[in-house]
C-alpha cells in the first residue's frame, strides 16, 4: 500500500512538480493550497507524512502555526511533518526544533533530495 504524502503547497507549478516525482516514487500525493484546508484533510485522510510550505494564503495562519496545530491535536499530532520553504529566519528555524521537525529549504535540494528526506522520516531507507 502507498504511503499518503500531503503537499501544503500554494505555488501551482511547484506543488505539481513535486507531486508528479512523489507519484513515480509510488506515494499517493493529496495537495492542498491553504493552511485550513490542509489541516482539514490531514484530520480526515490522516497522511504518513505532511509536506509544509511557511508562506501560504490565508492571512491567519502561515505554515509554522499550522505546524503548531497539528502538533497541538490529538489526531494530527504523530504524523511527521517537514517543513518545505524558501523562507528562512531564526524563528522558523527554533520552531521546527521545538516539535522536532525537520526543515528543509526548497532552494538548496533536488526533488530527488525530498524523497531521499521523505524515506528517511518515514523510515524507508
Amino acid at each position: 500500500m502507498a504511503k499518503k504524502i500531503l503537499l501544503i503547497e500554494d505555488e501551482k507549478i511547484l506543488a505539481e512538480m513535486y507531486e508528479e516525482r512523489l507519484e513515480r516514487e509510488g506515494f499517493e500525493v493529496i495537495r492542498s493550497v491553504d493552511a485550513e484546508g490542509g489541516f482539514a484533510i490531514a484530520k480526515e485522510e490522516k497522511p504518513d507524512l505532511i509536506i509544509l510550505d511557511i508562506i501560504l494564503p490565508d492571512a491567519d495562519m502561515d505554515g509554522t502555526d499550522l505546524l503548531k496545530k497539528f502538533k497541538e491535536d490529538k489526531d494530527t499530532k504523530d504524523i511527521p511533518v517537514i517543513l518545505f520553504s524558501n523562507y528562512d529566519t531564526p524563528e522558523v528555524r527554533a520552531i521546527a526544533k521545538k516539535y522536532n521537525t525537520r526543515y528543509i529549504l526548497k532552494a538548496s535540494v533536488t526533488t530527488k533530495d525530498l524523497v531521499e528526506a521523505i524515506k528517511k522520516e518515514l523510515k524507508m531507507d
